[in-house]
């Protein structure tokens, strides 16, 4: 039995890509949903980037300036797809799910208050580090290194 989990996890990704199983389908769901959604977000803006510039380099064929972008946005949900389903891919998202199961997140107030405390941290910090920009600006402009 772990012969054959670690064959499958050792199998590489492009062995992968031809494949339409599903991978452990109820371990991890959300946080494979969420990493296909990202991908599919990024294919998309990207090939809708494509579409834009190729408009008009083709002579106005509308056939191979939406046919690319759309065959390459094919492609990518598919690679999408395959990847959150790929075995060693899969085993990560879903030890990725489990150990954010385990954190004990803070109540509101508490989220409020150390908000409060970094958002001051920066701030003195920012105008700490703007007083001695000044004072520095102010010592080489008076021996003369800056003017």
């Amino acid at each position: 039995m772990s012969r054959e989990i670690a064959s499958s996890n050792s199998q590489p990704l492009t062995a992968n890509l031809f494949q339409a199983s599903f991978y452990k389908p109820n371990q991890g769901r959300i946080v494979r949903q969420l990493t296909a959604l990202a991908i599919w977000v990024v294919v998309a803006l990207g090939c809708y980037r494509l579409g834009v510039s190729l408009r008009g380099v083709f002579g106005g064929n509308p056939w191979l300036e939406t046919g690319i972008p759309l065959t390459l946005f094919a492609a990518g949900a598919w690679f999408g797809f395959r990847l959150v389903n790929w075995p060693r891919f899969a085993d990560f998202l879903i030890s990725v799910e489990a150990e954010m199961a385990k954190v004990t997140w803070p109540a509101k107030p508490e989220l409020i208050r150390a908000s409060i405390v970094v958002i001051v941290t920066i701030v003195i910090l920012a105008i700490t580090l703007f007083l001695f920009d000044i004072v520095w600006q102010w010592f080489f402009a008076l021996i003369g290194v800056t003017s």
